[in-house]
């Protein structure tokens, strides 16, 4: 990728996240340096490509990070509430795959524990 002055500038603010983020944050950002939303979404494509960021799905929207390699969510099947969650260990997974792992990204479904505690209530 050729690096032009906007290109410089766009890569300097991804650099500066150190958690999640999603292409509407960084334009908000960068509102004062006129980059459009779509020249963001190619930026952060093109970037994903190469492989210098990784993206994954979080609450309906893409977010990126250019240092976490998982994302992991817990979501209640009856209040559907979500938490993200943090696997330390994906062993047990790596021993079936002969394929490198980079990144992933697990959805983990089942009963929160408030639910859980009011269904004790409600039914004993």
């Amino acid at each position: 990728m050729r690096m032009t002055n906007q290109k410089k500038i766009l890569n300097d603010e991804v650099k500066r996240f150190n958690s999640f983020f999603d292409a509407p944050t960084l334009h908000k950002k960068l509102r004062s340096k006129n980059i459009g939303l779509a020249t963001i979404y190619r930026f952060l494509n093109a970037l994903e490509q190469e492989g210098s960021i990784h993206s994954f799905t979080c609450e309906n929207r893409k977010i990126y990070s250019t240092d976490k390699t998982s994302h992991a969510h817990f979501r209640c099947e009856r209040c559907g509430k979500s938490k993200h969650i943090r696997i330390k260990n994906i062993d047990f997974i790596k021993e079936s795959l002969t394929e490198e792992i980079c990144h992933f990204q697990i959805e983990l479904m089942g009963i929160c524990a408030e639910c859980k505690k009011l269904n004790v209530i409600l039914f004993g």
